[in-house]
C-alpha cells in the first residue's frame, strides 16, 4: 500500500479533534446541568426542576407564636380536661406512642395517641423537612406562617376580654407587614394552620368566642387551613389527625390490608355524646343504637365510658359496617377520620360535615365512600337508621369499604421524614395551586 494522502491525514486528524471537543462540551454540559446553587447549596439539578413552582418559604417567627406556647403547654390545660394537655406535645406533636392494643392495632410503632389540637404542630415539624424548601423568598411559590393560632387561642378562651384573645392575631400581623415578602402580594401567597375551626377566629360584635384574627384586612389576604372550613373562600378544610401515623408504604399497605379483611360483626355504630341544644340529632341516634342489637355504641356521655382510649374507639369501628358521623359543635369531626382509618364507611346527616368540605383529599362524588342520611329523617319517631343501611345492597357496600380504604393514605399524616404522599402532601399541593391562581389573577 501507499502512503496515505496529506488530505488523508488531515481528515483523520479533524474528526480526532472534534470527538475530543465533543466529550469536552458533553463533561461540560454535564457538570453544569448536573449540580447548581441553591441558596449557597449544591443540589442536584433534577431536585431543581422537580422543585420549580414548588418552593415554599418559611417566615422565621418570633417564638412567641409558636414556641413559647409549646414550652408554657400548662396553660392550654383546663381544669376540665381529663389529661394534662402538655403530653400532646411529645413526638412533634403526635402525642405519646401508644405501647400495647391488645391486637387492635397493628404492630407497628405508628400509633400515637393524637389530639387534632395539636394539628399545627404537626404540620409545622412536616414543614421543615418538606423537600422543596428554600431561604431565599423571591423563589418561592408560597410563604408558610408557622403561627399557632389555634393553641394560643385556647389559652385565652376562657375567662379572658376578647382584647387579650385577639392580641396575637394583631401582633403577628404587624409583624407581618415588616417583612419585604408581605409587599410582593399583600399576603396573598401566605398560609397558616390551624387545629381548630375557622369560625373560632370569626367572631363578631355580640359574641363572646373566639378572636377576630380572620376578621382583620390583612389576615383577611392570608389562606387558613383548618380541620372545618365551613364557607368562606380563603380558609380551606384539611383532615383532622388521627392516631396513624406511618413512616414507611408498607405499613400503610399492611393496614389496609388488614382493614379488607376485618370481620364487622355490627352494622353500624356511633362513638360520641349527646348535645345540650335544640336541634341535635343525636340524642335520637343514641336512642336507636341503644334499641338496636346490629349497633355499637361507645357513649362518650357516659362516665365509665373512656372514649379518650384510642384503642376503644378504634375497636369500636373496626368492628362495625357503617359509622355514624352526625354534627357536634361544628358541622365536621375528628371521628370521621379515625372511621375511614378503620375501612367503616361514614353515614353523614349534613352535607357541611363532608361533602362540602375537604375538596383536595375526598372523592367529589360522595356516594362513592359514604351514605347520607337527611337529618331532618331523624326528627320523624318511625325513621329507623338500621332499616336504610340494611337497603345497602353487598355489592354497594363492598365498593363503598373498598374506596374509604383507598383514602387511607390521603387523610393520614405521616411521620416527619416520610416520603409518603399524605394528607399533608395534598394539602401543600392544594395550596401552591391556590396562590398560582391568584398570582394569576393579579397578573404577577
Amino acid at each position: 500500500m501507499g502512503k496515505p494522502s496529506r488530505s488523508t491525514i488531515l481528515g483523520f486528524v479533524f474528526i480526532f479533534y472534534t470527538m475530543i471537543c465533543l466529550l469536552l462540551l458533553r463533561n461540560c454540559y454535564s457538570s453544569i446541568i448536573g449540580s447548581t446553587k441553591i441558596d449557597g447549596i449544591k443540589v442536584n439539578s433534577k431536585q431543581v426542576n422537580a422543585c420549580l413552582g414548588r418552593y415554599i418559604y418559611i417566615h422565621d417567627l418570633p417564638k412567641q407564636f409558636n414556641e413559647d406556647v409549646l414550652e408554657n403547654c400548662q396553660l392550654i390545660t383546663r381544669k376540665i380536661d381529663k389529661y394534662d394537655t402538655c403530653m400532646y406535645t411529645l413526638n412533634s406533636g403526635f402525642g405519646p406512642r401508644i405501647e400495647n392494643s391488645n391486637g387492635i392495632l397493628s404492630n407497628s410503632t405508628s400509633w400515637f395517641i393524637t389530639d387534632h389540637f395539636f394539628l399545627e404542630v404537626i404540620f409545622h415539624n412536616r414543614m421543615k423537612n418538606y423537600e422543596c424548601l428554600t431561604n431565599d423568598s423571591s423563589l418561592a411559590s408560597a410563604i408558610y406562617v408557622p403561627f399557632y393560632a389555634g393553641l394560643d387561642l385556647r389559652r385565652h378562651l376562657w375567662g379572658f376580654k376578647p382584647s387579650v384573645r385577639d392580641s396575637s392575631g394583631k401582633n403577628l400581623i404587624k409583624w407581618l407587614l415588616e417583612k419585604p415578602e408581605w409587599e410582593k402580594m399583600r399576603g396573598l401567597d401566605h398560609f397558616l394552620v390551624s387545629g381548630r375551626p375557622s369560625l373560632d377566629f370569626r367572631r363578631q360584635s355580640n359574641s363572646k368566642w373566639g378572636s377576630m384574627f380572620r376578621i382583620l384586612p390583612e389576615s383577611q389576604n392570608m389562606t387558613m387551613l383548618s380541620v372545618d372550613s365551613q364557607s368562606w373562600s380563603n380558609d380551606l378544610a384539611i383532615p383532622y389527625p388521627t392516631y396513624f401515623h406511618p413512616s414507611k408504604q408498607t405499613e400503610v399497605s399492611e393496614w389496609q390490608e388488614r382493614m379488607r379483611r376485618q370481620k364487622r360483626e355490627y352494622l353500624f355504630c356511633f362513638v360520641g355524646a349527646t348535645r345540650n341544644y335544640g336541634g341535635s340529632i343525636r340524642g335520637s341516634i343514641i336512642g336507636q343504637c341503644k334499641d338496636s342489637s346490629s349497633c355499637k355504641l361507645l357513649d362518650c356521655g357516659d362516665k365509665t365510658t373512656n372514649c379518650y382510649n384510642p384503642v376503644n374507639v378504634m375497636k369500636a369501628f373496626e368492628s362495625s359496617v357503617f359509622c355514624l358521623q352526625p354534627p357536634g359543635d361544628t358541622p365536621t369531626r375528628r371521628s370521621t377520620f379515625d372511621s375511614i382509618l378503620a375501612g367503616c364507611i361514614p353515614v353523614f346527616f349534613h352535607p357541611g360535615s363532608a361533602y362540602t368540605q375537604y375538596k383536595w383529599h375526598l372523592p367529589k362524588n360522595h356516594t362513592k365512600y359514604s351514605v347520607f342520611i337527611p337529618e331532618k329523617k331523624l326528627r320523624d319517631r318511625r325513621f329507623r337508621i338500621n332499616e336504610t343501611l340494611l337497603g345497602v345492597s353487598k355489592v354497594e357496600e363492598e365498593a363503598m369499604r373498598e374506596e374509604v380504604i383507598r383514602l387511607i393514605p390521603r387523610t393520614v399524616y405521616g411521620d416527619h421524614k416520610s416520603k409518603l404522599e399524605d394528607a399533608f402532601d395534598l394539602a401543600v399541593k392544594g395550596v401552591l395551586e391556590r396562590v398560582e391562581k391568584l398570582r394569576g389573577a393579579i397578573n404577577l
